[in-house]
């Protein structure tokens, strides 16, 4: 698909990866909008990309749909959907406190699993009803965010592991049901990446992640990401797959 022109709906676009991609995709000629449940972060990368913010609780199926609509009358129906909102706590299953809580575990699952595949069925029913866009018959493309601890999950990560895995399985179900539409499905599993919350971190650790990195031995960079959702969105053969960003790395136990 060509990227200039078309609506980019990118979910967690106030930080981190979904900031780098709405700044690259705009830079593209998308028309981006930017949805985060921290409207203040959405708002300035917003300002600084001169494109539009939304504020969005992705669990929340009755707001999904309103911001939906929001952007549908502002900008058109996205063609893009770039999913990115999600959390990464860390927590034993059993730790020193006991059990872990269960509610700590639903909360990463129904952010960062339900919620991707809540925007994921209301964005592709409104691409479903849209004209194709080129000959191939296209009328979408749709990019979940995995990780690599979907298949290398440290301890601490059961529950956030788990809901990339969830990512990840749907993956090629979701592009064999949505492909009599024209809508393709592709999920990234990243690495470590050097987001603003790794750069937080002491220099020694974001060294000891680097060194276990085999080539390049550094951490990614969010415009990696970026440019790579570019390329799945315009090759038109990347569809039902998961590609890793690891640089080879093989996270271990701990």
């Amino acid at each position: 698909m060509d990227i200039e022109d078309q609506v980019a709906l990118i979910t967690g676009g106030g930080s981190g990866m979904g900031a780098a991609t709405a700044e690259w995709l705009t830079g593209l000629g998308a028309k981006v909008a930017i949805v985060d449940v921290d409207s203040a972060k959405a708002a300035s990368v917003a300002e600084k990309i001169h494109s539009k913010h939304y504020q969005c609780d992705v669990t929340d199926s009755e707001n999904v749909e309103m911001c939906l609509a929001d952007i549908t009358d502002d900008l058109g129906v996205p063609r893009i959907l770039i999913n990115c909102a999600g959390i990464c706590p860390a927590k034993r299953i059993v730790g020193k406190e006991g059990p872990m809580p269960l509610e700590n575990f639903n909360k990463v699952i129904k952010i960062n699993l339900v919620g991707t595949f809540n925007v994921m069925r209301l964005v592709a029913d409104a691409m479903s009803k849209q004209e194709p866009v080129n000959d191939d018959g296209e009328r979408g493309v749709i990019i979940n965010t995995a990780s690599i601890a979907a298949y290398e999950g440290q301890i601490g990560q059961a529950a956030y592991s788990a809901s990339k895995s969830g990512i990840i399985g749907m993956t090629l179900p979701a592009a064999r049901e949505l492909a009599r539409f024209g809508i393709r499905v592709m999920a990234i599993a990243p690495g470590i990446v050097l987001t603003p919350m790794m750069q937080l971190m002491p220099e020694n650790v974001q060294e000891s992640l680097a060194a276990q990195v085999p080539f390049p031995s550094r951490l990614a960079n969010p415009t990696e990401f970026s440019s790579l959702v570019q390329h799945i969105i315009e090759n038109h053969m990347l569809n039902g797959s998961v590609i890793r960003l690891d640089g080879a790395m093989r996270m271990a136990a701990v």
